[in-house]
């Protein structure tokens, strides 16, 4: 019997979690001289409060949302995918491949053919670590941490030796052509009366990320290999007696965590920037372990933790712009977040447990 109700385990230890994390965060602003409240309804505002927030709060939230389905997946499987930012990587070196080198007549296609090529780099950089993690042994946290520099490192001879254009100092490809250019949540809503802000890098690969959770959720909740997944991520050894292969397993749920981390080059990469650079990811990999931790690796609670990382990209900005609270500050209220959903979850579970627990013998 579970020791607490299902909901308090989705639902209240994470905004418990949230909410300390919110009163320390305080603290540590008003520490360095600054008002709280007016810091709070800076970020509200800047990143909620105009459609122009909304754009960039969506946007920092769709790579999170791809990136934490990717370490969601691998949860699932008990494998720790710290590598969705070098998959995220040479996921953007596939996208740049396919908008640079093949002519596509709309972007419709070439949205679909990106979407392949980003899963196809992605998964084929997590392949490697997932071997050797199946059959040699490797734990899979190194080799993954240790991919993400290899990555940077195979990024950065690409942009600078191959796919740089002739006479251009930037280490950065050319501009994908106006064909592949993926329309922004002010061009789809336009048709429909809704006024959106043309200025917001939001696009339909927002659309991508929400069908990628719903994708998630029926593969790991709704099929055959999804219950294998899972089989195997509570107990190896009920899995292996069941005739479930852990090799199978371990290389099928990381080729969908790298295919799901390499499909953000499709937001930050076609949909943003419009051209292959230098650190499109900017971190998102890593902030994808948050936004898995915190949604309880399920797809739904991904999509809402994505909104929140989104918010305190974009709140954080605006606090960097218009008071003394350095962007670092931000920082350290994600971490605080990570720190209290993660490493200290059982602080906050412990006591509730014992709560409901009670409650129980109480009715008993």
């Amino acid at each position: 019997m579970d020791k607490m109700p299902k909901w308090a385990d989705v639902v209240l230890i994470p905004v418990i979690s949230l909410i300390l994390a919110a009163i320390l965060s305080a603290l540590v602003i008003l520490g360095i001289g600054e008002d709280p409240v007016e810091a709070v309804n800076l970020m509200v505002t800047g990143a909620l409060g105009s459609t122009y927030g909304w754009g960039y709060t969506l946007y920092y939230a769709t790579n999170f949302m791809f990136t934490g389905l990717a370490v969601a997946v691998a949860f699932h499987a008990r494998l720790f995918n710290i590598g969705g930012e070098g998959q995220a990587m040479l996921g953007g070196l596939g996208v740049a491949m396919v908008c640079l080198y093949v002519p596509w007549p709309h972007w419709s296609l070439a949205l679909l053919g990106a979407c392949a090529g980003a899963m196809i780099f992605g998964a084929a950089w997590a392949a490697i670590p997932a071997y050797l993690q199946a059959k040699r042994g490797s734990h899979i946290v190194i080799t993954t941490i240790m991919f993400n520099f290899i990555a940077a490192a195979v990024l950065n001879y690409m942009l600078v030796n191959v796919m740089r254009p002739e006479g251009s100092m930037d280490p950065a490809s050319e501009r994908f052509p106006e064909a592949v250019h993926l329309p922004t949540l002010h061009e789809l809503l336009a048709p429909i009366g809704i006024s959106f802000s043309k200025a917001a890098p939001a696009n339909i690969s927002l659309l991508v990320a929400m069908l990628a959770c719903v994708v998630v959720w029926a593969l790991i909740w709704r099929t055959k290999l999804g219950y294998e997944i899972r089989a195997y991520g509570h107990s190896e050894t009920g899995a292996l007696y069941a005739g479930i292969s852990p090799v199978k397993i371990t290389m099928i749920a990381m080729l969908i965590s790298g295919a799901l981390a390499g499909l953000m080059a499709t937001n930050n990469v076609m949909g943003e920037a419009e051209r292959l650079v230098l650190n499109s990811t900017e971190g998102a990999g890593f902030i994808g372990i948050a936004v898995a931790l915190m949604g309880r690796s399920h797809p739904f609670g991904v999509f809402l933790a994505a909104i929140l990382f989104g918010f305190l990209y974009q709140g954080g900005a605006e606090l960097a712009l218009w008071t003394s609270i350095p962007r670092e500050l931000i920082v350290v209220i994600q971490a605080l977040v990570i720190l209290f959903t993660g490493a200290l979850d059982n602080m906050v579970r412990t006591p509730l447990e014992k709560m409901f627990l009670a409650m129980r013998k109480g009715k008993a």
